[in-house]
């Protein structure tokens, strides 16, 4: 059984999961990197083992197929896993009526599905040590309801949901699960939100993905519930505890419709 002190982060190879990685392998975690992309998660391993002197183990798995957990989880068993991030997720542009149902159910299966049940994998290994941190990666999106981006928004929703109510379970055991709330960060999601085009970017309020990911890490690692960097993103999140969740949806609704336009 490997001993040193491990930490698993999906999505691993670019944005925000890689920014993780950097923050990890500068504690001298063993880091177990799972993404899509074999070139860029070679790349990367390289990068990290030569700059940090760790080890990273890489794993190229679609997490948005059924059973991927399971089949991730076979293949880390025999390691202790410390730190769970689950950082693997994308968004699409696009009325609910009109888009591709496999690619939303992808994100059903990734965003809901996998980290769910990698979650419940993970966690008892974690309980039965007294150890463990979780950061589940949700969105400033779970705060409100978001027309042209219903189902992004919904499963970020369910994110933050299910990240508080275990982080109150667990309390007294040594594990923490804090829900990771960003709001719109400069990386490659922005790019590939409307899958083919270059549309739905958003400019305005814009996050530094470095500055983004070390409030998030310090708040996995000060056990935090949930954690939403930036003060306007803040202020945003308890808009809708003021205004009604209609007047939320139609302010979401024209924010989508000019940052399409």
């Amino acid at each position: 059984m490997e001993k040193n002190k491990t930490a698993l982060v999906t999505g691993a190879a670019s944005g925000l999961g890689l920014e993780f990685c950097n923050l990890l392998a500068k504690d001298k975690y063993t880091i177990v990197m799972v993404d899509l992309n074999t070139d860029k998660l070679q790349l990367e391993k390289s990068i990290l083992e030569e700059n940090y002197n760790i080890k990273v183990i890489t794993i190229a798995q679609d997490l948005s197929k059924q059973e991927s957990a399971q089949k991730l989880f076979n293949q880390v068993k025999d390691y202790t896993i410390e730190v769970l991030i689950n950082n693997a997720g994308f968004g699409m542009f696009g009325s609910f009526h009109e888009n591709n149902w496999e690619r939303e159910l992808g994100m059903l299966n990734l965003h809901v599905i996998t980290t769910t049940h990698l979650t419940k994998l993970l966690l008892k290994d974690m309980v039965t040590n007294g150890s463990g941190k979780v950061l589940n990666v949700s969105s400033l999106a779970a705060f409100q309801p978001g027309p042209l981006m219903a189902l992004y928004y919904a499963t970020k929703a369910y994110v933050l949901s299910f990240s508080e109510a275990i982080a109150n379970e667990l309390k007294g055991t040594g594990v923490t699960v804090t829900a990771f709330c960003p709001g719109p960060t400069k990386t490659l999601f922005q790019k590939t939100v409307q899958e083919g085009e270059d549309k739905g970017k958003i400019g305005f309020n814009m996050g530094c993905p470095k500055k983004v990911t070390l409030y998030g890490y310090k708040a996995m690692h000060k056990g935090k519930t949930y954690a939403i960097p930036g003060g306007f993103n803040k202020f945003l999140a308890l808009l809708p505890r003021v205004l009604s969740r209609n007047t939320a949806a139609n302010i979401v609704r024209k924010i989508q419709e000019k940052n399409r336009a």
